[in-house]
């Protein structure tokens, strides 16, 4: 069973409130510079095609986890609302949470046999072996990210959005050529930075951050016109670390297709197609649905075009 929600504390009421006012697809997630595109989506595993895994070949009994009996799930700190609540992965609350656990109980494992462990923004793409089994972290899915490691099915669909504060040089644009002069910022290694390198293209090199909150902080000072971050991300920076903060638009897809993010396992991980099948099922069981309807917001913004 997913874990029982707790809204007792101001940042879970803010996230409530960001449902209610709306949210639809997203994204922001390292990126390698080089690649091309993203992934079209594509519900496959580690970027192959290969046949769903039988029941008994994905339990706590076969599965060759990094601890035996134990599912070890990574992310960032801090862990970023709405994807985790109060900066703790453990309490089920917060998309990308949920998820992590309801594919911990597609596998059979109970709530107390996952262990949270913190893998930092940018190591989680880079070769080599992972100190965990799988990490949640907003990572979109491309082919060059696949090269060094593997990805399970996505299980959730991106849309990348441009903040400001109100009345500023951006605030009111309605297209892309209206952002042609600005200055934005995005976080380093993002696909919200390729974004504005890619789509935007304005006159102005990007400015980059360490973090979201440092970019949100540029852009109190004055520093930056907006920023580009994932549509969730884009209604919590406004409602909560904003004082008048807005969204200025969402991107066009690019060539129509979606960014997925997708749970990063390593290269050639034997637990890739029975993570990838976990998520497949609770698509097609409404589950992650209903996971975003309680923690995103269905409504979107208006699009740049």
């Amino acid at each position: 069973m997913l874990k029982t929600s707790r809204r007792s504390t101001k940042r879970h009421l803010a996230v409530a409130t960001l449902a209610s006012a709306a949210i639809a697809l997203s994204a922001c997630a390292p990126t390698d510079e080089a690649d091309s595109g993203s992934d079209s989506g594509s519900e496959t595993s580690g970027g192959s095609e290969s046949e769903a895994p039988a029941a008994d070949e994905c339990t706590p009994d076969t599965l060759e986890t990094v601890a035996d009996g134990t599912l070890t799930i990574a992310t960032d700190d801090p862990a970023y609302e709405p994807w985790f609540v109060d900066n703790d992965p453990t309490n089920g609350e917060g998309y990308e949470s949920a998820v992590a656990y309801a594919v911990a109980e597609q596998l059979g494992y109970t709530q107390d046999q996952v262990t949270w462990v913190t893998v930092p923004f940018n190591k989680v793409v880079q070769p080599g072996p992972k100190e965990f089994d799988f990490d949640v972290n907003q990572v979109s899915i491309t082919e060059a990210r696949r090269k060094a490691v593997d990805f399970s099915s996505g299980y959730y669909d991106v849309v990348q959005a441009v903040i400001t504060n109100k009345g500023s040089a951006i605030d009111g644009a309605t297209s892309l050529a209206d952002l042609a002069d600005a200055k934005l910022g995005a976080q380093v290694g993002t696909t919200s930075y390729t974004a504005i390198t890619d789509q935007i293209q304005p006159s102005a090199d990007p400015a980059v951050f360490d973090t979201n909150d440092q970019a949100v902080q540029s852009l109190k000072n004055g520093q930056i016109d907006g920023i580009v971050v994932d549509l969730p991300t884009a209604y919590f920076m406004t409602a909560v670390q904003l004082d008048d903060g807005v969204i200025v638009g969402q991107l066009p897809l690019p060539e129509g297709e979606p960014e997925q993010f997708g749970a990063v396992l390593a290269k050639d991980s034997p637990l890739t197609d029975c993570v990838s099948s976990a998520v497949d099922t609770l698509r097609e069981d409404g589950v992650l649905d209903q996971i975003g309807q309680e923690w995103l917001a269905q409504q979107g913004a208006p699009e740049l075009s």
